[in-house]
């Protein structure tokens, strides 16, 4: 719905909506009464915050890779986009950080009664930063000048043009995504449960690990963005999907052969630069196989339903293929799985790298 939004209404009116939406959210989970208070309300008013919360985090993506691709020029795409992946390398950081904090200052006893409030308290005083930087954007001229065309043609909506017209682009945007959602919700999401439950690691360990990841996501990112603005992106990403397919079980063999800290930081390391150089690119081959009239609402169908069925689901996918198999190198099989299917749907879907879009 904010893919279609943002195509309606505009990239800074979609990218406004979902940081407020965000920070309802954030303030609800914060701020929300205890079960003592007012009963089973207060798992629904969490649940219900949880839902907006994911709703501004989908509505996003699309908006915001949008919007950074129609003001990059057409050989800094991969770098200008890039940028959007980046940025949540600092969230991985600041999360991990602030789950350091938190186990380390308070008791577990503190931590369930009012603890567990202070990291959404802490992400609340980004909500009005974010705002007030959000309202003094301005449209993509692309987007704009599509606008003043749209107001003399008569079309589809964005979603009825996207299915009839564009199906090959997003099935092609729902498999490279897979790989995407797939390694970062389990390679850097669910791992401190991993590194703690499955290897008995200490927890803080397990935020080091998460903060190291997100350092290198963060740095890389933009210049892998970089390199597939050069060597073309579907070469790039075909690549590392098969590295990190290669890679996935060696990888987690050596962890398990070796279950302490340094080992997790290094395994952590590679495991990094492979997500960076995947995930760096990723952003605009999939806005750049869509035209502007309908970007926001392609890219976010595509990148939502891998989400939603492969990511999102990812831990408990994990979980249950552990318990299947017996085997703690059971991750490694899902990303295996996801690198080759993202290996096959990069196949199918054009290269549009340092070509103008419409």
């Amino acid at each position: 719905m904010l893919g279609i939004y943002a195509d309606r209404a505009g990239r800074k009116a979609s990218l406004t909506l979902t940081i407020l939406l965000m920070a309802l959210g954030t303030a609800l989970i914060g701020l929300a009464p205890t079960y003592a208070q007012i009963g089973i309300g207060a798992p629904v008013l969490i649940v219900i915050a949880r839902l907006i919360q994911g709703f501004s985090a989908g509505g996003e993506v699309g908006g915001a890779t949008a919007f950074l691709i129609e003001y990059a020029p057409d050989d800094r795409r991969g770098y200008f986009a890039s940028w959007q992946q980046a940025s949540q390398g600092i969230s991985f950081i600041l999360g991990a950080a602030m789950g350091a904090l938190v186990t380390n200052g308070l008791s577990p006893a503190q931590i369930d009664a009012w603890g567990w409030r202070i990291p959404f308290l802490f992400g609340l005083l980004i909500g009005p930063v974010g705002m007030y930087i959000r309202s003094k954007l301005h449209e993509p001229p692309a987007f704009e000048a599509r606008q003043a065309r749209a107001a003399r043609e008569s079309r589809l909506a964005p979603l009825a043009h996207v299915l009839r017209e564009h199906p090959r682009e997003v099935l092609g945007g729902l498999g490279v995504t897979i790989l995407w959602t797939v390694c970062t919700y389990t390679l850097v999401f669910y791992m401190p449960t991993y590194a703690k439950q499955q290897l008995g690691l200490p927890l803080g360990a397990t935020f080091q690990s998460t903060a190291l990841c997100g350092a290198i996501i963060f740095v890389l990112c933009p210049l892998m963005g970089t390199l597939s603005d050069r060597v073309g992106r579907k070469r790039m990403l075909g690549t590392v999907a098969l590295v990190i397919a290669a890679a996935a079980y060696p990888l987690f063999h050596w962890l398990n052969a070796s279950p302490t800290v340094q080992t997790l930081l290094q395994v952590q390391i590679l495991l990094g630069v492979l997500l960076a150089a995947f995930t760096g690119p990723a952003p605009a081959v999939l806005a750049e196989q869509f035209p502007t009239a309908v970007r926001s609402t392609g890219l976010s169908i595509a990148y939502n339903l891998a989400v939603t069925l492969f990511g999102g689901f990812a831990p408990l996918i994990v979980t249950w293929l552990i318990a299947s198999t017996g085997s703690k190198l059971a991750p490694s099989y899902y990303v295996m799985a996801a690198g080759l299917v993202s290996t096959l749907a990069l196949a199918w879907m054009h290269d549009r790298t340092g070509k103008a879009i419409a």
